[in-house]
């Protein structure tokens, strides 16, 4: 049977209109590849646009580290005369890195600082430095131990809700030996765990640290400021941490530092008279360039041979002896304070009878304000150029100076009551712990069981270092710890906190106005 083939025409028709379809197909899936394509690039173009300008954010937090670097490598009355570092916004906040005519490509870092009131709520922010001096110096708990009994635990136990078997842990997990306090955890108690560890036995490496301490956990730690701003948002007001023991805003961790530490260096940061040497002669020849003769020769007769008192009284003797002779600098133990008051017997050579020399520097707050400065800001008992550890009482919170031995609860109060807003006058008489002794608030003896404790300002500083743009961007945080105790300031702590947000209004950080 013979098949009808159809037109030539009809079949190229045919085919004409299946190659017009298969083409449109074509033309739709290189629309949609192209599509897809540009919806990358753009897509890859804001990545890049974002990481850069998240690049530039950081760097802008690092200009602002950099900067106050460079501030801190100023003398202090330099500082001073520029606003200082407590709280000086002209400095710190908002200070522009880029310029640019559109808000979104302006720059600027801000150096934070939380504000607290003198129970260590928090109140608000500044724009400066936190001096680490103001929190407890957890790796010189150790130095307190040896100075008082249980002065770590005693130190420990101000904190807000502490306990004494979390602090005998903590006083376990830095001690060098395996001895369990009486109430504290050693390698029994973590070697039992799951999964089982070592105590550190030996200085902290960090503050979090601790979590690792039995009875330690987060919430004691970090309080209710969950994005360690300074500042109670409003998710975390509430936040359910127990305050009834005292503030737990920041928790402990705003109590506590592995950093602080002070200068024992004069003013132009050359080392101060040791009183301690060994060698008499060179003692009373530095004691001579800088003092009275009659202050010399008391300190050193004073090292030779102790304060004198009568055999028969108990009491000091009046001075029935020259003020003044050749001492026998082959003799040759004294604290600052051991200097004040009393008298010394001393023989000097080439004389049979002994002479009693009284002190030049008597007993009493008003005539040590005269003397008292100058003997600080020149001698000292230790040699080395800086000190660990000690309190800034000019600073220090509440809860703070209530752990330092020997403090009694009044002491604490006419400190909070009575110590100065101007921190940084360099000619206060408050530049030095003693004015405690100064201005009567403490006693001789009583400011002698504390000056291990405590100082008047540190050299060490904290702050928050946040880079970010005037009009939206990303921002960086960035958290860092600042010595200034040698001529050339260094970074002790550089940490990203971005992973917390800015973390502040940009209208609170500084920007300019439209």
């Amino acid at each position: 049977m013979n098949r009808k083939l159809p037109p030539r025409g009809h079949v190229w028709r045919s085919r004409r209109g299946s190659i017009l379809i298969v083409v449109l197909v074509i033309i739709a899936v290189l629309s949609l590849a192209a599509y897809a394509f540009s919806d990358l690039m753009l897509s890859e173009h804001l990545a890049v646009d974002a990481s850069g300008r998240g690049l530039q954010a950081r760097a802008l937090a690092d200009s602002g580290v950099e900067a106050t670097l460079v501030y801190l490598g100023q003398d202090d009355s330099t500082r001073q005369q520029e606003g200082g570092i407590y709280d000086n916004a002209t400095r710190f906040q908002g200070a522009p890195v880029i310029d640019s005519d559109v808000a979104e490509e302006r720059g600027r870092f801000s150096v934070v600082a939380p504000a607290v009131d003198d129970d260590g709520n928090l109140a608000g922010v500044r724009f400066g430095l936190e001096d680490e001096s103001t929190r407890l110096n957890l790796n010189a708990l150790l130095l307190a131990e040896g100075t008082a009994e249980n002065g770590g635990r005693e130190l420990l136990m101000a904190l807000p809700g502490m306990t004494e078997d979390v602090a005998d842990a903590i006083l376990d997990w830095i001690d060098e030996d395996d001895e369990i306090r009486e109430f504290g955890a050693e390698l029994e108690t973590y070697s039992g765990l799951s999964p089982p560890y070592q105590p550190k036995n030996g200085p902290l490496e960090t503050v979090e640290e601790l979590l690792l301490v039995r009875g330690v956990n987060p919430q004691l730690l970090f309080g209710a400021d969950t994005n360690r701003n300074g500042l109670l948002d409003d998710h975390e007001a509430g936040a359910g941490v127990d305050q009834s023991q005292g503030s737990m805003d920041r928790g402990w961790s705003g109590y506590l530092t592995l950093y602080s530490m002070e200068t024992n260096l004069r003013e132009d940061g050359s080392p101060k008279i040791d009183l301690m040497q060994e060698d008499m002669e060179e003692l009373y020849n530095q004691l001579g360039e800088v003092f009275p003769g009659e202050w010399a020769l008391y300190i050193v007769a004073l090292r030779q041979n102790g304060k004198y008192e009568s055999r028969t009284t108990g009491t000091p003797e009046e001075s029935d002896g020259p003020a003044s002779g050749e001492l026998d600098f082959e003799k040759g133990g004294t604290s600052v304070l051991d200097l004040i008051g009393g008298q010394v017997r001393v023989t000097f050579k080439d004389e049979e009878d002994p002479s009693v020399l009284r002190t030049p520097f008597p007993d009493g707050p008003v005539a040590s304000i005269v003397y008292l400065p100058a003997l600080l800001d020149n001698v000292a008992v230790n040699a080395s150029p800086v000190i660990p550890g000690r309190i800034n009482i000019n600073q220090a919170s509440r809860t703070v100076l209530q752990g330092v031995p020997g403090m009694t609860d009044e002491m604490v109060e006419r400190i909070l009551g009575e110590r100065q807003e101007e921190l940084d006058d360099l000619e206060s008489p408050r530049r030095h712990e003693t004015w405690l002794y100064s201005e009567g608030i403490a006693t001789l003896d009583e400011m002698k069981q504390i000056l291990p404790y405590v100082c008047a300002g540190g050299a060490v500083f904290r702050a928050q270092v946040v880079g970010y743009f005037d009009q939206r961007g990303p921002a960086a945080r960035i958290e860092a710890v600042f010595d200034a105790s040698a001529a050339t300031p260094r970074l002790l702590l550089w940490r990203d906190i971005s992973h917390l947000g800015r973390g502040y209004p940009l209208d609170m950080l500084g920007v300019q106005a439209p």
